[in-house]
């Protein structure tokens, strides 16, 4: 059976505390939206898959009550970074599984203001003996050591300094990244900061951890994204074919020995997860990445969209410095990478965000993305990841 995405809606990604708002008013202002978009009844919907890491259980429920009273089953989705894909791929699975033709996928984010600190729901690296990412941060500091800098940014920073290591990556490779994708950001009102900033202006940023300036690092969000998910069948009886993205193959993978078995960073935030997702996505629907028209990845930090342009195919390992640089991953180029300004810029309320790609796509695919538009682009390629770990890859397809 197949499924469609036929409606999204988002809120603007805020910085914490900017807003006097709860996750709930997120949800309602996100839901309706994507309720609106479908045009359907929150009373159409059949189940609801709402992800979020940062309040409590049956938190999803509170937010879905905005929406409607009707009783109907809520699961609560916690997944790190990749909680709203999560959710997503789960409102999928119960469309394709049958079970359902019509679910709604949520998700939401209410932050603290400033960097991800310790504790297993934030990726960071908080008690080696109680955290669920020990093992990953570990492997960090067998390698490098642990400095008095926030936990995610050091990981990854470290497998910045591993990437330029290996392969000459340059500091200018890594914020043409973040130049890139703030530039981005100018034509997305929904994103956090729409300001752009040069290489140089990125390279003078504020340092948080070698290589990594402040400008190269995702910020604390609030903000919610939903998307509503249906079958063919669905799709047919309400005449949604202008509206329906068929989302045509998903894919999910955790760990294995080869994130431990290097003993790099490089490996421990992730590659490899995201390399046999996108394998998985490849084989199933028949295409590989030069068949992709725009693509919205998980840039947590400037040095895992490198990593995730090697993981992806978009070239061979070590090379993604070198392509960021040529400018084939923005617009006039092979892809667009990021157009909604991507982690970065966007914002990244961990629970929203895997849902605000996908709502980013569809209205890519649909010719709805205004100033940020890929011209005629028919393929899209989400990939969202959280550290400890998952890797989602979905491919949506007009």
């Amino acid at each position: 059976m197949r499924s469609y995405i036929v409606g999204v809606g988002m809120t603007k990604f805020e910085k914490p505390e900017s807003r006097d708002w709860q996750y709930w008013d997120m949800v309602k202002e996100a839901g309706t939206a994507a309720l609106a978009d479908a045009s359907v009844r929150y009373e159409d919907i059949q189940q609801a898959a709402v992800g979020y890491c940062f309040q409590a259980s049956t938190a999803g429920q509170r937010a879905v009550y905005e929406l409607g009273l009707t009783g109907i089953p809520v699961y609560n989705v916690n997944n790190n970074c990749a909680t709203g894909s999560t959710a997503l791929m789960m409102a999928r699975q119960f469309v394709e599984g049958g079970g359902s033709d019509c679910v709604l996928a949520l998700g939401f984010e209410k932050m603290a203001r400033g960097s991800l600190g310790g504790g297993g729901s934030d990726g960071g690296a908080g008690d080696f003996k109680t955290s669920p990412v020990a093992r990953h941060y570990g492997i960090m500091a067998a390698g490098h050591g642990f400095e008095m800098t926030p936990p995610t940014a050091q990981i990854f920073g470290n497998a910045a300094r591993e990437h330029m290591e290996r392969y000459g990556t340059t500091e200018a490779q890594l914020a043409a990244v973040a130049a890139k994708n703030h530039r981005h950001s100018t034509g997305n009102p929904y994103a956090q900061f729409q300001d752009p900033y040069t290489v140089d202006e990125v390279l003078a940023a504020k340092p948080i951890h070698r290589p990594l300036t402040r400008l190269q690092c995702s910020p604390t969000s609030d903000g919610a994204a939903a998307a509503v998910v249906v079958s063919e069948r669905f799709v047919e009886q309400h005449d949604l074919g202008e509206r329906a993205v068929e989302i045509a193959a998903q894919a999910m993978t955790t760990d294995t020995e080869d994130s431990f078995a290097s003993g790099t960073c490089i490996d421990a935030v992730g590659l490899p997860m995201s390399r046999e997702a996108a394998r998985q996505v490849y084989e199933s629907a028949g295409i590989g990445a030069a068949d992709l028209d725009v693509i919205e990845l998980h840039d947590c930090f400037s040095i895992n969209e490198l990593l995730t342009y090697e993981a992806l195919g978009l070239c061979g390992e070590g090379e993604s410095g070198a392509l960021v640089e040529s400018g084939a991953t923005t617009h006039g180029g092979r892809w667009v990478v990021n157009p909604s300004g991507g982690l970065i810029s966007k914002g990244h309320p961990l629970g929203a965000t895997g849902i605000a790609q996908a709502a980013e796509l569809t209205w890519q695919l649909r010719g709805e993305a205004g100033a940020r538009q890929v011209p005629d682009a028919r393929t899209g390629l989400a990939h969202n990841i959280g550290l400890g770990g998952a890797a989602v890859v979905t491919l949506l397809r007009r």
